[in-house]
């Protein structure tokens, strides 16, 4: 293996075609497990009020989860932002900690256990998502100041390997057209390339938009989960400044969560790594860049989701080299999928565990 494309400082991880490496120029392949809580009003990660923090991040490094993908809200840095629905006797170091220590904390105990973290600007305030990467409230220049803030945060932390710029882009957000203010793609490059003036270490996660096409370069719309169309990337990819840091990282979801015109088809779930292969999965098997299929989930409750989940897991492909994922989610709160975890906080659900197994790398 050539060092052409070697990580400028020890640690990091950077890209070549459609592969991540370490720092060593080995192939790593991430898979991980989404935790959220730090996005919504709790401005911490749930679950705290029944478990210690610490206990969490080792079970899930013990069912092989690597990586963490972290969702936070930009209200989450507001003075006025108190971590709430914490048990200080289950996590008496995180008492009078704002949100953001807290996180310095997880991430701490993460980096220690070997698990990487992506962090995910998830939602501007800690109700709702947003459509395009900024609200009245929260403008890009917010967005942008608060990326930059965590990349020098973490600078010398190398458990964060990267970021999430923002989740789930979709209408009025669109992939080109050149207009500043719903054009995702050229505000992707925006973010990245200002986060990577300040750490240039950093992977930059780029998600898709929902719709793509008719116009000049399209005949055909395609219409899709949020985030989840990559379709524009073939022709206007993502221009970041530094070289070996660009990840696309599309989101899917099975019928349970939206009953999309594919899962009804006559030839399903046959059809469905045609479609992937045209809205995402094209850019790793083309070797364009690496694919990290950022969010998919289910609470496995009917046949078509069980297809679902079987198909998804063979398309990703086994091994190291097959491609990267995060799970949604560990949390069993998430209302349309459910979690890793039961109810209780404390079992691991097996059955969606197999599954995920199937698609761990061993270390």
């Amino acid at each position: 293996m050539t060092t052409s494309h070697r990580s400028s400082r020890a640690g990091y991880w950077h890209t070549h075609e459609n592969y991540i490496y370490d720092s060593n120029d080995q192939i790593v392949r991430i898979a991980g497990i989404n935790w959220f809580g730090f996005e919504t009003s709790t401005y911490v990660v749930h679950g705290l009020e029944l478990r210690n923090y610490c206990d969490m991040l080792k079970q899930i490094q013990s069912q092989g989860y690597n990586t963490i993908r972290l969702p936070y809200s930009n209200q989450l840095f507001d003075p006025e932002s108190k971590p709430n629905e914490i048990d200080f006797t289950k996590n008496p170091d995180l008492a009078g900690l704002t949100g953001l220590e807290i996180m310095d904390k997880i991430i701490l105990q993460a980096g220690e256990l070997g698990l990487h973290i992506i962090l995910d600007r998830h939602r501007p305030d800690a109700y709702a998502q947003s459509a395009c990467w900024y609200t009245a409230d929260y403008p890009e220049t917010r967005w942008i100041a608060d990326w930059q803030m965590l990349a020098q945060r973490y600078r010398d932390q190398t458990a964060v390997i990267g970021a999430d710029l923002h989740n789930e882009p979709h209408a009025p957000a669109r992939w080109g057209g050149g207009d500043l203010l719903t054009d995702w793609r050229l505000a992707a490059e925006r973010a990245g390339n200002a986060i990577l003036d300040v750490n240039p270490n950093w992977l930059i996660f780029v998600e898709g938009v929902d719709c793509y096409g008719p116009d000049e370069r399209s005949s055909e719309e395609l219409h899709y989960w949020w985030g989840g169309n990559l379709a524009g990337a073939a022709i206007d990819p993502v221009r970041l400044n530094v070289p070996g840091r660009l990840v696309y990282s599309p989101h899917d979801y099975p019928p349970e969560v939206h009953p999309q015109p594919w899962f009804y088809a006559s030839d399903y779930p046959e059809n469905l790594p045609t479609i992937w292969d045209k809205h995402w999965g094209y850019i790793a098997k083309q070797k364009i860049a690496p694919i990290l299929l950022g969010e998919f989930g289910t609470r496995l409750q009917d046949e078509l989701a069980q297809q679902w989940l079987e198909a998804l897991t063979r398309y990703l492909g086994m091994g190291k080299t097959g491609m990267h994922w995060t799970y949604w989610c560990w949390n069993p709160d998430s209302g349309d999928t459910g979690g890793i975890l039961e109810d209780n906080w404390q079992t691991i659900n097996q059955v969606k565990q197999a599954y995920l197994a199937l698609i761990t790398p061993s270390s």
